[in-house]
């Protein structure tokens, strides 16, 4: 009996100095690639040097490096190009994510020599000279380029120029058109610029160069927890979608939020400046404010229609699965020429009912609970261009938004 004891004792005892030994090495090996890859000092030394030299301007540029009144946080990313980090501002009662872009990190190898790194790319354009009007139809060429022939770009221009303007002083300087132009190359900027007038994301606080602030949306991911990797990968997708949608407002809320949702997709389905499509709604890409209001997270799941057809047009192809852009929009393989169609397969307002099926469906009023079920099901159901079916697109989407309005139009979430 007593060598019984001991066994399990021992055996106790070697389980848990298992356990210690591997979680301090997970703890190592997080610490260790949080310590090497975020570089926010980087960020901001390299980002005010070249204010401090006269090179760049912008609203954020004066408090970041010379006031110090806008701090950089806890690091969100350690994406080493990416870095994206927590940013307490005393910019009123602003409190926001900065955004910052670095040079890569150069890779090696043991034993061999160090490549240097790689720097950011420099601040050249415009060119010192350069007039206001000239600067005006860069932004406009490059608008078009990404946007299309679309009859708003002008009064886009003039929004944008505005942003420019750091310092509210009326004019365009050499180094607020220099961060702009900055800027305007992130697709993610460009987007969120073109949404926010409409609330679907969050509002751009400040800028230094290429280094942004947004407003920091407090609820996110839409729904269901971020597990840490380990578990992740050892969890089945069933068991992850169930646990997920335990973690969420009450229905009304979702009710709401989900509207959110529905509101954007009809924004961007010809919307002011063009047609978009939304190449990932995963959870993960949204966020909520403290009023339910559905915000994007990340614009870098919007694309342009044009771009999305010119990307399809170029993409050659054996079966369906190689025709397909981000990680759901997907047209299909065209046999006799071996390259990707252009229409996309699934529109924006079914891959949102998608999203929403689980989300909505749980905790619903059971009065109308079947009624939206089959409103779901239609809507993930739609095929093909939405540019084609515009007449059952709006009607399933309006229909969807006034079942869930009836439902919520009397309550305080409203």
């Amino acid at each position: 009996v007593f060598a019984r004891i001991s066994f399990v004792r021992v055996k106790y005892l070697f389980l848990t100095w298992l356990t210690v030994l591997v979680g301090s090495w997970v703890l190592y090996v997080q610490y260790s690639t949080y310590t090497e890859l975020c570089r926010g000092h980087e960020c901001r030394n390299a980002i005010c040097d070249k204010y401090r030299k006269g090179i760049i301007d912008g609203s954020a540029c004066s408090s970041l490096c010379d006031k110090e009144t806008l701090y950089m946080g806890r690091c969100l990313s350690t994406l080493p190009n990416n870095q994206v980090e927590d940013g307490d501002a005393v910019w009123g009662d602003h409190d926001g994510i900065i955004r910052c872009k670095l040079g890569e990190v150069a890779h090696y190898e043991l034993g061999e020599e160090p490549e240097p790194r790689r720097e950011a790319p420099v601040f050249d354009k415009p060119t010192r000279g350069t007039s206001v009007e000239k600067f005006r139809e860069m932004v406009f060429n490059h608008l078009k380029s990404k946007l299309g022939e679309q009859a708003n770009l002008a009064s886009l221009v003039s929004q944008i120029l505005s942003v420019a303007d750091g310092n509210r002083d009326g004019r365009v300087s050499l180094p607020e058109a220099r961060s702009t132009w900055a800027l305007l190359q992130m697709d993610e900027v460009l987007l969120g610029l073109l949404l926010q007038d409409r609330g679907h994301t969050p509002r751009l606080l400040g800028y230094c160069g290429d280094l942004y602030m947004t407003e920091r949306i407090p609820y996110g991911p839409l729904y269901g927890l971020s597990l840490p990797w380990p578990l992740a990968s050892w969890v089945p997708s069933g068991v992850q979608r169930t646990v997920d949608q335990w973690f969420t407002p009450s229905w009304p809320r979702k009710a709401k939020i989900s509207m959110g949702l529905l509101e954007l997709v009809e924004d961007v389905f010809h919307g002011t400046y063009g047609s978009f499509l939304i190449c990932d709604v995963a959870a993960a890409r949204f966020g909520y404010t403290d009023r339910h209001e559905l915000r994007l997270t990340d614009t870098r799941a919007v694309v342009p229609e044009d771009e999305f057809r010119r990307a399809m047009r170029a993409l050659r192809c054996e079966t369906d699965a190689d025709c397909v852009y981000g990680t759901d929009c997907r047209t299909s393989c065209d046999p006799s020429e071996r390259r990707c169609r252009e229409e996309p397969v699934q529109p924006n307002l079914a891959k949102a009912c998608g999203a929403l099926k689980d989300y909505l469906l749980r905790g619903a009023p059971a009065a109308m609970r079947e009624e939206l079920e089959r409103q779901l099901y239609a809507c993930m159901a739609l095929k093909g261009n939405a540019g084609q079916m515009n007449m059952e697109h709006s009607l399933i989407l309006n229909n969807l938004k006034a079942l869930l309005w009836r439902q919520i139009s009397h309550t305080k979430d409203s």
